[in-house]
């Protein structure tokens, strides 16, 4: 029986902000598989961008290992909503309207010694 010659170890490359054909040739460069867990479409996805991916970059795993990518934020992580500027905006100019002081709902009663 031979010995089994061990593969390097490889670092796993960023793919976080990647399209989908992007992120395969680059884990593909350095030996890796990409999966996606939530496209089953994954082979022919081509302009969707990564959002998260396990394991994260910088890992040291053994070649010929898997990546796992989403392309979508799971329930409660993100997605922020919209982010351009909204309008209408209030006109320019104009004094500043000085509100009157707020009026005590029950009268002070002050107690003497």
């Amino acid at each position: 029986m031979t010995p089994r010659i061990p593969t390097p170890d490889v670092r796993v490359p960023r793919l976080v902000g990647l399209m989908a054909v992007d992120a395969r040739e680059s884990a593909r460069a350095r030996g890796l598989s990409v999966n996606a867990p939530d496209r089953a479409d994954f082979p022919f996805v081509v302009v969707d961008y990564v959002v998260r991916q396990y394991p994260q970059p910088g890992t040291e795993v053994p070649r010929d290992s898997v990546v796992h990518v989403w392309f979508d934020f799971g329930e409660g992580e993100g997605g922020g909503g919209v982010r351009e500027p909204r309008g209408p905006k209030p006109p320019p100019g104009g004094f500043p309207r000085e509100l009157e002081e707020p009026a005590l709902p029950h009268p002070v009663v002050l107690s003497s010694p």
